[in-house]
């Protein structure tokens, strides 16, 4: 049976959530340590890491959440053609060239390009409206993710053929819920492989680089208090306290925000300013720090279900929850076995029988009708609480 194309479930012109994933070939250790051929291979995860930093940076693309493990890796991001078309051409020419670059530095960095290599692509206005398409297209951003990586290692190994198995799986969301349980089961991957214990020893995954924020701005609070204090009783406070907060890590620079703040924020693309990022639009009704708490009693329940243990739920769990129409054994099935829910699109049932791509809406009849996994519809079939209200479509605020 001949694979599905991708424009069939996600195109670059409109505004997409996609879960992504790549496998290295024959599943073998490659960005980790190899017990066969007992290598160690952990630094290729920071090549990987630093590459999404990149990325990041210059693709009109949200990069929400992200897990590097020692054969594979999980992205969630979102397509952003509405922050692309705000972009100037000169702006579009150079970003397209800082991630294909002519020339790179010593430490691999790309050189900035001459004013004659922007105006080249300037000046060429069909060239320019492709790479225009190009900066908010998830498959370009896989195809220059992985090539490099490919690369990379088969000359740090002398060998030659393919790094990755096959073509990077994509799932579309369709709704909030799919977006809030694919992004826990990516944060949790290395929880649920029994690699790491809680979110501060998951090495490489957006979740832990969050919470170490968190405690980068934490204790930057409590210094500046102690100074603030200080100076206003007039006392002389010790040497350690009395120097500069130390500058902010930020190691989630170049992730997109948790709180997507509906009421607040700015309407439009909201472009981020720094440029580290594409924009500073969130994803989930949530702040980071309910975020993270959601994923600790997330991994609590699905330890617990191993040795058959109960654990009492959160009351902003509960309501975050409530919100989703999901209740607490529904949400832990999804995280727990999100990849063998959902295969081309991932939502409630009735969502995914409804779903047809943009660009096929009209035709009739379509190409390709979706169809929920038994599994899901059993999964969703305990729900003894679910309303009528809520098997109306839910809108997906995070576009």
């Amino acid at each position: 049976m001949a694979r599905l194309a991708r424009v069939e479930v996600f195109a670059a012109d409109e505004i997409a959530v996609v879960h992504v994933m790549n496998r290295t070939v024959r599943r073998c250790f490659l960005f980790g340590s190899d017990e066969v051929t007992g290598r160690n291979y952990d630094h290729r995860k920071q090549w990987l890491d630093d590459l999404l930093v990149q990325l990041a940076k210059y693709f009109a693309i949200d990069l929400l959440s992200s897990a590097i493990l020692s054969n594979h890796f999980h992205l969630l991001l979102r397509s952003r053609p509405d922050a692309v078309k705000q972009f100037s051409d000169t702006d579009v020419a150079w970003r397209w060239l800082m991630l294909c670059p002519r020339q790179r530095d010593s430490q691999r960095q790309p050189i900035e390009p001459t004013e004659f290599e922007i105006k080249r692509i300037v000046n060429n206005p069909e060239k320019l409206a492709t790479i225009r398409s190009r900066l908010s297209d998830i498959s370009w951003w896989m195809r220059l993710l992985s090539q490099h990586i490919a690369q990379r290692a088969n000359k740090e190994d002398g060998q030659t053929g393919k790094f990755f198995q096959a073509r990077y799986r994509a799932v579309r969301m369709l709704d909030e819920a799919a977006i809030a349980a694919c992004s826990a089961y990516i944060d949790l991957n290395p929880i649920r492989a029994g690699l790491a214990r809680s979110i501060d020893t998951s090495d490489y995954t957006s979740a832990q680089k969050r919470a170490r924020d968190l405690q980068v701005k934490a204790i930057a609070t409590i210094i500046e208090s102690a100074a603030a204090q200080a100076a206003t009783a007039a006392t002389e406070i010790p040497s350690e306290s009395t120097q500069p907060a130390p500058t902010r890590p930020d190691y989630s620079r170049h992730l997109s925000p948790i709180d997507l703040q509906e009421s607040t924020q700015t309407p439009g693309p909201d472009l981020h300013v720094a440029g580290d990022r594409c924009s500073n639009k969130g994803f989930l009704p949530m702040s980071t720090e309910k975020y993270l708490k959601l994923l600790e009693w997330t991994a609590s329940q699905i330890v617990c279900d191993r040795y058959h243990k109960t654990e009492s739920t959160p009351p902003e769990v509960d309501s975050f929850l409530n919100q989703l129409g999901l209740n607490e054994s529904t949400w832990c099935g999804l995280v727990r076995d999100f990849r063998r829910l959902f295969s081309l699109v991932a939502g409630k049932p009735h969502l995914i029988a409804a779903y047809q791509p943009a660009r096929k809406a009209q035709s009739t009849p379509p190409r390709h009708r979706h169809r929920a996994r038994l599994q899901l519809r059993e999964l969703f079939s305990r729900l003894c609480n679910l309303e009528a209200k809520n098997l109306q479509p839910t809108p997906l605020h995070t576009l």
